[in-house]
């Protein structure tokens, strides 16, 4: 199938004489346009835009995975391409991540652009071999002959009342493998301007998205709704600025600790919070710089605490940046137990927002309590 797919679609995408036909028959339109000024926009419209655009823009890239097509993507991420873009360009699979994972890595191969959605990143155990030894190793192992311009997307992380087999955070997992690039949005901004930056980078790109966050709205700023926009890899935003404490967080967490800054100011603590985006390559420069600032570091993550993101942020600051701390660096992240069912047992195997709140009192000195959260703080 991998042959067929490269055959039929790279002569096609990359013939020149070919190029108009190969649009009309697959109904690609040009990009849509906005409004010049902000909007809000959920994560799951700025996560469809962006495969629009990028669709349209430039035939090689393609889309493949369980549910995409006829049912309109298992979260609706892919609602109305299956129309736009033909059975070509919007492929329905069977029940087997390991093989369209694998067919999605030969078709890099041949110089198509496929973006692989996982229904949950839990099931890309199932295609682990051909995201690592087939994707993430070639460009080295070829001394740079072979690019592999895939990503990977979908669900990471914990959701609601979906058991331990369909709960675990990958972060840490992927980010610990050279050769991948490893992204996190948080925001509707970041999901839109670093899925483009995905789908148009030479090299394997996992995209954590989370479940959770796809309904939610957050203002998109005019420039990110303009179809030329994309974020820079590797580069983290400080959502808040602060002075006396960083915290550090991705994806839904990022949200938390906005909340937990929230409570903090109220108590006379401005905490800075940074929103990674990255976790591979993991901007290091601008969590050094801000805790240099504020002497204090708190970092926040839904996955288990060893060998997590945080211990790795943890490392890059007591190497780079010891000497400017004036607190122990404290870790939240869940607990160290494959995700209950049950939701009250759930929620104590997630971070919260008090426990954020409780860790930067304890780095600011507010709080005489030195006690573990459930959600554990390592």
């Amino acid at each position: 199938m991998s042959g067929i797919i490269g055959r039929k679609m790279t002569s096609r995408a990359i013939s020149a004489l070919n190029i108009n036909q190969f649009l009309r028959e697959s109904r690609v339109f040009t990009s849509r346009t906005y409004s010049s000024t902000a909007k809000e926009m959920t994560v799951r419209d700025a996560l469809n835009s962006a495969l629009d655009e990028e669709m349209s823009a430039d035939p090689k890239v393609f889309i493949m995975g369980e549910e995409v097509g006829e049912y309109q993507g298992a979260y609706k991420i892919s609602k109305g391409l299956l129309d736009k873009y033909g059975p070509e360009r919007v492929l329905d699979t069977p029940i087997t991540e390991a093989g369209f994972a694998g067919i999605g890595v030969g078709a890099a191969y041949h110089g198509l652009k496929p973006i692989i959605e996982f229904m949950t990143f839990n099931f890309s155990m199932q295609a682990i071999d051909h995201i690592i030894n087939s994707a993430a190793k070639s460009n080295y192992m070829s001394a740079g002959q072979i690019s592999v311009p895939i990503v990977f997307r979908g669900p990471n992380g914990a959701a609601a009342g979906v058991g331990a087999q369909h709960s675990q955070c990958y972060a840490a997992w992927f980010g610990a493998c050279p050769g991948l690039k490893v992204l996190a949005p948080y925001s509707s901004e970041d999901a839109r301007g670093l899925l483009k930056a995905a789908i148009r980078d030479p090299d394997p790109v996992v995209f954590l998205e989370n479940e959770l966050l796809y309904g939610e709205s957050f203002p998109v700023s005019a420039e990110a709704l303009d179809s030329s926009f994309c974020l820079p890899i590797g580069k983290a935003k400080a959502k808040l600025e602060g002075k006396d404490v960083t915290i550090t967080a991705f994806s839904k967490m990022v949200g938390s600790a906005l909340k937990a800054a929230e409570i903090l100011a109220k108590e006379g603590i401005s905490a800075e919070v940074v929103n990674l985006r990255s976790i591979r390559p993991l901007d290091r420069s601008t969590i050094n710089a801000s805790v240099r600032k504020t002497n204090r570091l708190i970092t926040v993550e839904e996955g288990f605490p060893q060998h997590g993101v945080g211990a790795e942020i943890c490392a890059s600051v007591v190497e780079e940046s010891f000497e400017y701390l004036d607190a122990p660096v404290e870790r939240i992240s869940g607990a160290d137990v494959p995700m209950p069912y049950a939701a009250n047992l759930e929620r104590m195997a997630v971070p919260q927002v008090e426990d954020i709140v409780r860790a930067a009192k304890r780095a600011c000195y507010r709080s005489a309590q030195k006690s573990v959260p459930m959600a554990a703080t390592a």
